[in-house]
């Protein structure tokens, strides 16, 4: 593959906020920015577009195979690796979060499922594809700030683009069984904000101005899982990061995720992940298993 490094550009919006756009052709990724190979974070999120090419990945250390046409979210938070990659073609998108509106990027939160498969027929794969290629092309002119913001605007109509795609599927006859999705989406998005501190199906329900047994029978009923195995998740997904990214005792990271018994979290962890907080550290951060399979 060719060396395309003059397509990637950083474009600053403020001298203040260094909010960036960073667009790269997959073909001529510039890998040495960093080890993709091996799982890590970023403090920006990304958004790829695959337009063809065979594809494995890792996210928050589950296993995602798909082929493109697909587009793929991820958060500053998750845990991300590249494990195989055949013939890519598309781009990859970085961006600051704070350029971005932040309902679009709740929505995705909520209703994003990696990988996002594509009909390359439609006329929604012929938009993205033409801003994707635009934002690229714009990176190669003499940055200026009209430039700037003119890149800032597109990756907004991208993503709004996006999110109208994701919600196109809801009809307005469903008016009961859609309530019952924004109550659970308003959930999800309370138990990312809270899971330290609120453990209690009683404490999400009073925030949500609603009873407890109707917030239990609404998630139980739109996800097929209780409330609290969802806070569980959440505080799960959160210790496994820890595990992997820090020097932190179990028992400090009991703490963190809002555990005060140490012993009961040990537990919580294995009935959840089939492993001990210190196998899955083992594990994941032994060289022998960082392809994740």
């Amino acid at each position: 593959m060719k060396n395309k490094n003059h397509h990637i550009k950083q474009f600053e919006l403020s001298p203040s906020a260094k909010a960036r756009i960073i667009i790269a052709n997959m073909e001529g990724r510039e890998i040495e920015e960093h080890d993709i190979s091996t799982p890590h974070r970023d403090d920006h999120c990304q958004l790829m577009l695959a337009v063809s090419g065979e594809f494995k990945l890792n996210i928050d250390f589950e296993t995602i195979a798909f082929s493109a046409p697909a587009l793929l979210f991820v958060f500053p938070e998750q845990v991300h690796q590249t494990i195989e990659v055949k013939d890519p073609k598309g781009w990859m998108i970085s961006f600051d979060p704070s350029l971005v509106n932040q309902e679009v990027l709740q929505l995705f939160g909520n209703k994003f499922n990696n990988p996002f498969l594509l009909n390359s027929g439609s006329a929604f794969y012929q938009h993205i594809h033409i801003l994707a290629d635009l934002i690229e092309k714009m990176q190669l002119e003499k940055p200026n700030n009209f430039l700037q913001n003119s890149l800032s605007l597109i990756l907004n109509g991208l993503l709004n683009l996006i999110a109208g795609e994701l919600v196109s599927d809801m009809s307005i006859n469903k008016e009961k069984e859609n309530r019952s999705i924004i109550l659970k989406e308003k959930f999800i998005k309370l138990t990312k904000e809270n899971f330290k501190t609120w453990k209690q199906a009683s404490q999400y329900a009073s925030a949500l101005s609603i009873s407890t047994s109707h917030l239990n029978d609404t998630v139980k009923s739109v996800t097929g899982s209780p409330v609290s195995a969802h806070i569980q998740e959440v505080s799960i997904s959160e210790a496994k990061r820890l595990l992997y990214f820090t020097e932190m005792t179990v028992k400090e990271i009991a703490y963190e995720v809002g555990y005060n018994e140490p012993v009961y979290f040990g537990k919580l962890f294995k009935k959840i992940t089939k492993l001990t907080p210190l196998e899955f550290r083992n594990k994941f951060r032994d060289k022998d298993h960082l392809s994740l399979h």
